[in-house]
């Protein structure tokens, strides 16, 4: 048995197939990619890792087991899964998954290639257990794979309280603890117990002032983007593939942008937070409906319109559509007078919070500072943004401020 000293749940003790598989690289990986990805040039603290949220969630994992009386090779499959949930991130965490996806057609938690060969395999094979088992497990399908991946997951109740806790934001403190003991599997579905509505709506609030204050604020959002855009020039550029990608950590994928002369310019600025400035931030009501529903290579279309129109070049243009809100936390099933009830039915709370999301929700065109302000006047007229107040001059703060305007660094 190993004990691990932890920031958010002090001493957790790894043992079994998961003390074995600690110290396989695939997992050892993840000490070198970042939890929130770029989020760290907004709260210089939120340093942590995928490696030790990946611990924190075997930990509750752990518990969950524990407390629903799951014992045996059952357990066994459900720690190993809940140990190796992350190992299919590429660098940065969730920020390049798009692009990683768009060329492999996989997201982050499809590791069934990962598990089946390797360091991985070998272990779960020492320890009888089958890799595409645990492989489902990952990707949430199954009565058990609700714990590792679904509305009341132990993956969610670890990473806001791990955020917060690095990032300073008091939002995101939720009673985890509380929230492992009330789970029970109700007809196969995991549910919370009798009187716990208001546990469940903890989570639901936990997340929706995270995300303005933390997961969106728009200076992470800005670095992502461009991140992003990098990293889809790396592959136009480079012999990289995206699988190759998709398996660096983030010193890897810094150093090929920096060594590739397509990628030099944005990879200094990543790496000196010189980052593009906000040339439009709008409202959803302000944004036509088939923007909203463009596709990657229409996006690309419109931002090379865009630099036409304001006569700089293409990669001085960045547009920046998030989905459609949504509350997935709504869907929790809790148990209210003996019925399973989903909690977007039983919570008030669950309306407001979508109201306060579609509020939120801004539409963002990024450029250098210098053409910050030619760029949101080009993207207004291409993109049909005829509102002055949709542009954003960040030299004259106030023109248009969120709650984001205040938390962390600009």
């Amino acid at each position: 048995m190993k004990s691990i000293k932890d920031s958010v749940h002090d001493h957790i003790e790894v043992t079994g197939v998961a003390q074995d598989l600690v110290d396989t690289p695939t997992v050892q990986r993840l000490r070198h990619v970042r939890q929130l990805g770029t989020v760290t040039l907004v709260y210089p603290s939120a340093n942590h890792t995928r490696f030790e949220h990946s611990l924190g969630v075997y930990h509750l994992a752990n518990e969950a087991l524990g407390h629903l009386g799951i014992e045996g090779q059952q357990a066994e499959r459900v720690r190993a899964a809940a140990l190796l949930h992350d190992v299919g991130h590429a660098p940065f965490s969730h920020n390049i998954e798009d692009v990683v996806h768009r060329h492999t057609g996989k997201w982050h938690d499809d590791v069934h290639e990962l598990l089946e060969k390797g360091d991985v395999a070998r272990v779960l094979a020492d320890h009888g257990l089958n890799p595409d088992q645990i492989a489902d497990l990952v990707a949430g399908d199954g009565k058990l794979g609700q714990l590792v991946s679904g509305e009341l997951d132990v993956d969610r109740m670890d990473y806001l309280v791990r955020d917060a806790h690095h990032t300073g934001v008091p939002y995101g403190t939720i009673d985890h603890e509380r929230l492992v003991r009330a789970l029970q599997f109700v007809d196969g579905k995991l549910v919370l117990q009798e009187g716990n509505v208001q546990t469940a709506e903890s989570l639901l609030v936990a997340r929706a002032l995270m995300t303005p204050t933390v997961y969106g604020h728009h200076t992470a959002r800005i670095s992502k983007t461009m991140l992003r855009r990098a990293s889809e020039r790396l592959l136009e550029a480079s012999d990289a593939s995206a699988e190759e990608l998709r398996r660096m950590d983030d010193h890897d994928l810094i150093v090929s942008l920096r060594t590739c002369g397509e990628t030099q310019e944005m990879a200094r600025r990543l790496t000196y937070r010189d980052l593009y400035k906000r040339a439009v931030w709008a409202e959803m009501p302000d944004v036509p409906e088939a923007l909203l529903e463009r596709d990657h290579e229409g996006i690309r279309e419109d931002e090379r319109a865009i630099a036409d129109e304001a006569e700089v070049d293409p990669s001085e243009v960045i547009i920046d559509v998030p989905g459609k809100p949504e509350i997935k936390e709504s869907t929790s099933r809790v148990l209210v007078n003996g019925d399973v009830r989903p909690l977007g039915d039983q919570s008030t709370l669950v309306g407001a919070l979508r109201a306060v999301q579609h509020d939120q929700w801004r539409l963002g065109v990024y450029a250098p500072a210098a053409v910050s302000e030619r760029v949101g006047h080009a993207a207004s007229r291409v993109l049909g943004l005829d509102i002055d107040g949709a542009l954003v001059n960040e030299t004259r703060p106030g023109l248009h401020t969120t709650l984001d305007d205040f938390q962390g660094e600009p």
